[in-house]
Formats: structure tokens, C-alpha cells, sequence
């Protein structure tokens, strides 16, 4: 679907809104009859989005909230069921817990999941889970939203209050809290079927209690959701061809640029022996992605007295995503797929659990509110996924084949199998601590300030295990030793380096890293508000000091030329770095500040200035290594660190409601400027087998969002969203040469010399000046309709539908190369066109005193559109919205 900028902007300014159908009070199914002839009103919806009680059309800034209410009737549970609501939001993602999200177009492109909590730069959107930091590079936890009170969706820099990682804004996710007074409770079930797919089940639970009535309550959820899978995946061979950008055998007699041990079938593939054809007949099925949600939170409240209470609330969360979440649209040897089809030839998984204590402790001293929260978030990760597409590049090649002039160069040149797969094991903890002082709210003048302090611990074992070569056991080395086919040893970590695992690595394993990432902050913080005119004209100024110290240490291993002919066990690996002796450690400090002015025109009618500014972390690489050659000789090495980037926002706006409550309209308009911005490269065939970050170009972005919400009738809501968005690169530096005293020092790098293709031009991989970022839709809107009606017998019933729309974007920045045509890639980085959607969905229900039971559809229309593409695992992959889906829900509330 194209549309062009000028309709774009009509239907921003006729469709927006916020997300609120009713007040935080109402019922979860159908609203109540009006009990006047008069329409009812618009619900307040209550946030502390600057850490105070506020009515969300007297914060100074754009953003969402969805009340709990709201979040039920809407059917959401996870991120991807929410994000088709925010206007101003996009989701780049390889399954549930794999992705990272963006606001108002702001990054650069996204590599993918493998090896992320060791290489990634820190988002730059957070996630807190009440006041807890939730956020991890490249894969933000996916919290399920059930028993919550609310989610807030705050737009634009919030650094100030929430510190590194909220540079773009913030996803805020609050819970309910025990009530003291009242025995309550409620449970839910559905069941559903998902077209093409398998079926859905979920059911949860909860239950106040308080214990002793006005000062102990406890409150607890538990919680299952099964989504049955809907990708196939479809029995397919692979087979090696003598086009594959790995085949170092061009020159080798007597195959002569053919595949190893003979000559090619017809079809131009390898089909003979010593060159396996490899198929999936072990994993292949239908429906291989399911997913399952279990998990469960309790919570205590003790009232000690009209002052001071004690909250204390634990979470934990399993997440089992089973196969993966991307589509091939042709399989690994050049077939055509159909929609929600993948060839892949290895078992895969993503599961990921969590478990968070958190406390808060809310009093006041005289005049002063005084609340201390703190937290501690354990996660762990497992993931394998399939790499068999890898075989096809240099690396590839060269960890199943030896001969010619790869492992064991000069003997007969052999292939073995090409499956391969890669598998990720991480460990993370996550400390923080914050207390916060505030003046009553009432004061001409108000301030708030705090303390904050975080530490925060990331393990990761990560292993490529795509080496098919066979190891040196015994038998294989004695053989090899006497004149028969080269073995390559399993390899261990640089000694005394590893974090997780010290042991010698799998038969299979080429290439991994094992290590410890680290992050500390301590901070200070402080806003000051004064009424200029009281409850007309107020001025807000405040700052945030931060100390960051960071570390990153342990080792990167691989099996070299070294590893040839060596027993297992003794061989490091010609590629091993010992990342603690690199001294990856260092710190830095600074502030990040942000102004408000705000002018209420009347009761009902606000307009804003807001400056703010945001930042995200710095982060180490783990080598060196990897040597741009040009025609002088070397020319650049991959730099060890890469600095924070940061980010200024000017926005103006408008909060209004008309004809007494009956109609919301709001609109901003934003300038943000993003400086020194952090870029990942990977392209193995001239800076080396690893990815690395820098700092890059500068970007603009100027935007506008609105949003509507009217009740025209008491039984009849219309609401809606939109944003359109101008993103622009305005700086475009090059890749300088930073090898001290060779010719190409302090100069671009414009050519390189690639093996087997002597001197080549080298495009800049910055990007382009004037071009748009990645993953930057120039616009998004949704519009939505609800009506609502009573009927004999006390019955209730709704009936709602809605569609939204996401723009297109591109995967990666202008300069990369097209992903278009290309059958077999050879880097991770091609870049693709991510064509605009629109989706639909509906429900309708009844309920009657304390049940309620709905039927619900999204997606209605069956879109396949793509919410990331990329050649992240050396084959072009899509990750397709989730099909139709069509269920039914049942509810009971006491």
C-alpha cells in the first residue's frame, strides 16, 4: 500500500489517539448503560511519567498510556500484540525476545540475534517493569502483560529521570498493586485457532487478599499462553555451488574453479563424493515455531502507618519459543517457497526466564515524599539456530573443506558436511537501587531529586558450530599424522579467560567467545517546577549527573591453521584473543538536562515546549583483528571501544478537550538532533570474521504525531493515531585509516584488495548524506471504533474493529548492498525493502453481572508482511506478521 506525503498528513491529522476507552475503573468486557439521558465522558487516565501523579493531559511530552482495562479488551498480552497501536513505534525482531525497539525512527539498522549480548550496543528505548530496567542489547524482555495496570509509552528523549538506554523514549510497564480492602479476583481463559497454524490456548488468574484488612494485602497472577506455530518447515536439501563466494578452490588442479573431487552436476551444484549434499528430513515439520508463556508474580503491601508503606513484589517468566520466527522465501538450494515456509536443518530454540525482586518503600518526612525502590533482575537465555547458509561464504569453506588453501592446505581437497548452527548460552544480573525525594504537589514551587545506582552483568557463551571437519580424536589424528586426510582440533578458551565454561569446546565448534560484559552507573538528579501563574503558566528545569564504568573481559577463540593436526584440547586457535588483557575497561561522566514550558490556556486546553536530551551507553569490541588491506599495505583495524551517542529533542505541543470532556485532540510537533551515532559492521571479506562497533554519522529527524479520542454517543468511541516522520542523515564521515605510520593514516579508505578479486572500490559504510536511517516509516496510524450497548436481562454487549498501518522502510542504511535478486549471500548486510501494511482486526461480546465471553479476530485480512528482513544468516529471511488468528475468551471477575 503507497501512500504519498500529503495524504499521509491528512490521515495523521483525522486519525489519532489515545488509547484509552474508558477509565482505570471500568470493567475488563463491555461498558456499563449510561444511567442519564447525557453522553458519557472521556476517562482521566492517571501516569508518572516524571516520577509524580499526573493526569497523562498534563504531562508535557507525547506518549501512550493503556490502562489495564484497555489492554484486555484490546486482546494484548505481549509486545507484538501492542505495537500496531503506537503510532510512533517500530519493532525490528527475529521471534519473541529477539528484537529491539525504536521510536520516531531513530537507528541505524539491526544485525540480528546471534552473539548480541556479547557485541550489541544498548538500546535506545528502555523497558522498566515498575521502576526496574529491563532493557538488554538487542533483545529487550518480553514481558507478559497480564494483571497490569498500565503501560506507558513515552516518546522522545527521557535521560533526565530515566537515565542511559532511554535516549529515544521509554516502555513502562506498571502492575497492579494489592488493594488492602477488598477480597477480589478474576480468571480468564480463550482458545483460538491461527490460520494455516496451530492452535492457541491461554488461561491466567488472580487473586487479592488482604490479610489483614486496611494494613497487609497480598496479590498474586499466574499465567500460561501456548500460540501454536505457523511456519513450515519444508523437507530441502542443500548443496555446495561453484559460485559460492567461499570456494577457494578456483585455482587448485585438477578441479580448476569446479567443486572439489570432480565436476559438477548440470544443475551447477556439487553432487559427487567428498562434496555431501545435506538435507532436513530430521527436523523438517509443520508448525515448527509454537510459543509458551509461563510465569507468575506475587506481591505484598504493609500499610505501617498513614505515612509509610512496604511493597515488595517477585516475577518470573519462562518463555519457550520453539524452531524460529523467520521465513525463507527461496530455500537453501534456490527453490521458491511459498508464504510461512523456511528450510532449516537444525533443531531450534530460544528459551528465556527471568526473575525479578523488587521492593519499594514509600513515607514522608514532614512535607517531603520520600520513596527508595530497588531491584534484582536474573535472566538466562538459551538459543540455537540454524547457520547452514554459512557454508556458502569464505568462512564457511573454510571450516568444512580442507585442502587447496584452506585448513590443511596442499593435501587433496575434501568437503564434509555443510550443516551447521550456532548456540548461545547467557547469564545476566541486574542490580539497582534509586531513591527519590519530592516537595508536595501542590506548591507553587516543586521539586524532585534522587540518587541512583545500578550494576549491571551480562555472561555469554556463545559457540559457531559450523567446523565439519573431523576432530583430532585418536584415531583421526594418527591418520592424518601418516599421510591421510587432515583433522582440526576441538579448541578451549584462552586460558584463564573464560567466564562460563573453561572446558574444550564441541567437535563442531570453529569460532566463539566466552566472556563477561559490565556496567555500573551511579547518578543524581533533580527538576524544579514553579507556576509562574498558578495553574496557567508553569516552567520546569532539570538535569541528571551520570558515572558510567564498564568493562569487558574473557576470551575469543577459534580453530586456525594452529589446530591442524594437533591433539584435542591443545590448540587456543590461531584467532584467539585474550579480551582481559586488553584492559577493556574505562568510564565516563556527564549530564543530560531537559526544560519544559507550559501555558493551560483554559481547563481544558494546553500548549508545550519541551527540550530534552537522552543518551545511551558505549560499549568494547573484542578484537582487533581483521585488517583492511588497500594497495599501500594495511590499512585499518577494528578500534577495541566506541563511545556513548547522545541526543537533543525540541518538541512543541498541544493537549486539548472539547464539548465537556467528549473530545481529546493532541498533536506535537519535534526537531531531534542524534550525534556521534553507534554503527555495527560485519564484512568478513575485508575487515575480518567480526562484528564491530564505531561511532558514526550524525541524523535528524522532524516529525509530527496526533491523536483523537470521542465519545459521540454513550455507547459509541472512535479513537485513533498517527505519526509522520522526515529522518535524514546529515553527516557522512569515512572510514579513516587508523594504523599509525602506513600511507593510508588519517585518509578515507576507498579501495581494498579482496582475495581472489585483487583491488576493489569500498563503499562508504556509514551511509549516505541526505538518505533516510533504516527502519524509519514516514508514517503510521491506526483508527479504531467501539460501540457499546445494554439490552433486557441486565446483558451488556460490544462490538469493535480497527485497522493500522505501518509505512514502508528499508533494513539497512542506503549505501549497503541490495539484497534484491541476490540468491545466495555472501554478508549479513544486504539491504531490503520492507514494504508498508495495513492490518485489521475486530471482536464483539457480552457480558451479564460477573462474566463476560468475546470473540476476537486480528489481522483478519491474513497479511505476510514482513516486520524484519534481512541476510543475517547468509540467506534472505523474513519475519512475517503473525497470521489471522480468531479465538474466543471467557472471563469471570469476583
Amino acid at each position: 500500500m503507497k501512500i504519498n506525503a500529503i495524504t499521509c498528513a491528512v490521515l495523521a491529522a483525522l486519525a489519532v489517539t489515545r488509547v484509552s476507552y474508558a477509565d482505570d475503573a471500568a470493567p475488563a468486557g463491555p461498558a456499563p448503560a449510561a444511567q442519564n439521558s447525557s453522553v458519557s465522558t472521556l476517562g482521566a487516565i492517571t501516569v508518572t511519567a516524571q516520577h509524580a501523579n499526573e493526569d497523562m493531559q498534563d504531562v508535557p511530552i507525547t506518549m501512550q498510556a493503556f490502562t489495564g482495562t484497555t489492554l484486555q479488551q484490546l486482546n494484548v498480552s505481549t509486545f507484538d500484540d501492542i505495537i500496531k497501536y503506537l503510532p510512533n513505534v517500530t519493532f525490528a525482531e527475529n521471534g519473541p525476545g529477539q528484537g529491539n525497539i525504536y521510536m520516531r525512527g531513530l537507528t541505524t539498522g539491526f544485525l540480528g540475534n546471534q552473539s548480541s549480548a556479547s557485541i550489541a550496543p544498548f538500546p535506545n528505548v528502555a523497558v522498566y517493569l515498575d521502576d526496574q530496567s529491563m532493557q538488554f542489547p538487542a533483545r529487550n524482555l518480553d514481558i507478559y502483560m497480564v494483571d497490569m495496570e498500565r503501560v506507558e509509552v513515552l516518546e522522545g528523549p527521557q535521560g533526565t529521570l530515566f537515565g542511559g538506554g532511554a535516549q529515544a523514549g521509554a516502555v513502562r510497564y506498571i502492575t497492579n498493586k494489592p488493594n488492602l480492602t477488598k477480597v477480589s479476583g478474576n480468571v480468564e481463559a480463550s482458545t483460538g485457532v491461527t490460520a494455516g497454524g496451530g492452535p492457541n490456548n491461554s488461561a491466567s488468574a488472580v487473586l487479592n487478599l488482604p490479610i489483614i484488612p486496611g494494613t497487609f494485602a497480598l496479590r498474586g497472577v499466574i499465567y500460561n499462553d501456548h500460540r501454536g506455530g505457523y511456519i513450515d518447515n519444508v523437507p530441502s536439501t542443500f548443496t555446495r555451488n561453484n559460485s559460492d563466494g567461499g570456494n577457494f578452490y578456483a585455482n587448485i588442479k585438477p578441479t580448476g574453479g569446479l567443486c572439489p573431487n570432480g565436476l559438477p552436476s548440470s544443475t551447477g551444484y556439487c553432487t559427487v563424493p567428498g562434496s555431501p549434499v545435506a538435507n532436513n528430513n530430521a527436523v523438517a515439520r509443520k508448525d515448527w515455531n509454537p510459543v509458551d508463556y509461563q510465569g507468575g508474580r506475587v506481591s505484598g503491601l504493609y500499610k505501617i502507618n498513614d505515612d509509610w508503606d512496604v511493597l515488595i513484589a517477585q516475577s518470573y517468566q519462562e518463555m519457550d519459543a520453539e524452531g524460529q520466527s523467520s521465513t525463507y522465501p527461496i530455500s537453501s538450494d534456490g527453490q521458491q517457497l511459498q508464504p510461512l515456509q523456511t528450510s532449516v536443518f537444525v533443531p531450534a530454540w530460544d528459551k528465556d526466564r527471568y526473575s525479578n525482586t523488587a521492593w519499594t518503600v514509600n513515607g514522608k518526612i514532614g512535607d517531603l515524599s520520600v520513596v527508595y525502590t530497588g531491584g534484582y533482575t536474573d535472566r538466562h537465555i538459551s538459543e540455537q539456530q540454524d547457520y547452514t547458509n554459512y557454508a556458502r561464504a569464505v568462512g564457511g569453506w573454510y571450516y568444512s573443506c580442507t585442502g587447496g588453501t584452506g585448513l590443511g592446505a596442499g593435501t587433496t581437497p575434501r568437503c564434509y558436511s555443510p550443516i551447521g548452527y550456532w548456540n548461545d548460552q547467557v547469564k545476566s544480573t541486574h542490580q539497582s537501587h534509586e531513591l527519590r525525594f519530592s516537595t508536595p504537589e501542590d506548591g507553587r514551587l516543586r521539586a524532585i531529586g534522587g540518587l541512583y545506582f545500578e550494576d549491571f552483568k551480562i555472561l555469554d557463551d556463545m559457540n559457531f558450530n559450523y567446523k565439519t571437519i573431523p576432530s583430532c580424536t585418536p584415531v583421526n589424528l594418527s591418520n592424518a599424522l601418516a599421510g591421510g586426510a587432515p583433522c582440526v582440533a576441538n579448541v578451549v578458551p584462552y586460558p584463564g579467560t573464560a567466564q562460563m565454561d573453561p572446558g574444550q569446546r564441541s567437535d563442531s565448534t570453529a569460532f566463539g567467545e566466552d566472556e563477561q560484559r559490565g556496567y555500573r552507573q551511579v547518578a543524581a538528579f533533580g527538576s524544579l517546577s514553579y507556576d509562574i501563574i498558578p495553574e496557567v503558566l508553569t516552567a520546569t528545569a532539570g538535569t541528571r549527573y551520570y558515572h558510567y564504568s564498564e568493562y569487558q573481559r574473557g576470551s575469543q577463540y577459534g580453530t586456525g591453521s594452529n589446530c591442524v593436526n594437533v591433539p584435542n584440547g591443545q590448540c587456543t586457535g590461531g584467532d584467539a584473543t585474550n579480551m582481559t588483557a586488553e584492559g577493556l575497561n574505562g568510564s565516563y561522566h556527564g549530564f543530560k538536562s531537559r526544560a519544559n514550558l507550559v501555558w493551560h490556556i483554559s481547563p481544558d486546553a494546553m500548549v508545550y515546549y519541551t527540550f530534552s536530551q537522552g543518551f545511551r551507553p558505549g560499549a568494547y569490541n573484542r578484537t582487533t583483528k581483521g585488517v583492511a588491506v588497500g594497495p599501500d599495505g594495511a590499512q585499518y583495524k577494528k578500534p577495541l571501544s566506541y563511545a556513548p551517542d547522545s541526543l537533543t529533542n525540541n518538541e512543541i505541543g498541544f493537549k486539548t478537550e472539547f464539548f465537556d470532556n467528549h473530545l481529546l485532540l493532541n498533536g506535537s510537533l519535534y526537531h531531534m538532533q542524534w550525534n556521534n551515532v553507534q554503527m555495527q559492521f560485519f564484512n568478513p571479506l575485508v575487515l575480518g570474521n567480526t562484528t564491530f562497533g564505531v561511532n558514526g554519522p550524525n541524523y535528524k529527524v522532524d516529525g509530527a504525531e496526533l491523536q483523537f479520542d470521542a465519545r459521540i454517543t454513550d455507547g459509541f468511541s472512535l479513537m485513533g493515531s498517527g505519526s509522520f516522520n522526515r529522518s535524514k542523515q546529515t553527516t557522512s564521515p569515512c572510514l579513516v585509516g587508523n594504523i599509525p605510520n602506513t600511507p593510508a593514516y588519517g585518509a578515507c579508505i576507498t579501495e581494498v584488495i579482496i582475495a581472489g578479486q585483487g583491488l576493489q572500490p569500498f563503499a562508504n559504510p556509514f551511509g549516505q548524506e541526505g538518505s533516510e536511517p533504516a527502519f524509519s516509516p514516514r508514517s503510521q496510524f491506526n483508527l479504531r471504533a467501539r460501540y457499546d450497548w445494554s439490552f433486557n436481562g441486565g446483558y451488556k454487549a460490544f462490538v469493535m474493529a480497527g485497522a493500522s498501518h505501518m509505512g514502508s522502510m528499508y533494513n539497512q542504511p542506503a549505501t549497503y548492498p541490495s539484497g534484491e535478486g541476490v540468491i545466495y549471500p555472501t554478508t549479513v548486510d544486504l539491504r531490503y525493502l520492507q514494504e508498508g501494511y495495513t492490518t485489521y482486526d475486530a471482536s464483539l461480546g457480552i457480558a451479564k453481572d460477573a462474566w463476560d465471553l468475546s470473540l476476537y479476530g486480528s489481522n483478519l485480512s491474513n497479511s505476510h508482511a514482513s516486520v524484519f528482513t534481512s541476510s543475517a544468516q547468509f540467506i534472505k529471511s523474513e519475519v512475517p506478521l503473525r497470521p489471522r488468528v480468531v479465538g474466543v475468551k471467557f472471563g469471570y471477575k469476583f
